[in-house]
């Protein structure tokens, strides 16, 4: 599994949605299952399975699930 299959189940699992709906454009309240309370469950989930510690700036860029990896990249996450 890739590290953006893997963000992406992340995603797809944390906010309880299907897999097929996770996209690099999928935008923080897009969607109801992506709100305040479920984005701190991702938050908790993307640490767990990546391994890292997003910082409060961290928590509040990651708009989108492009952003997430971008983040995730700048922690030395590859996703090449």
């Amino acid at each position: 599994m890739t590290n953006t299959e893997k963000l992406y189940n992340t995603f797809a699992t944390a906010l309880s949605i299907d897999l097929s709906m996770v996209n690099d454009d999928l935008k923080y309240q897009s969607i109801t299952q992506w709100d305040s309370i479920s984005h701190m469950i991702l938050v908790s989930q993307i640490e767990e399975d990546f391994g890292v510690s997003l910082d409060t700036n961290d928590v509040i860029d990651m708009s989108t699930v492009g952003k997430a990896r971008e983040i995730l990249a700048r922690l030395g996450i590859n996703f090449n």
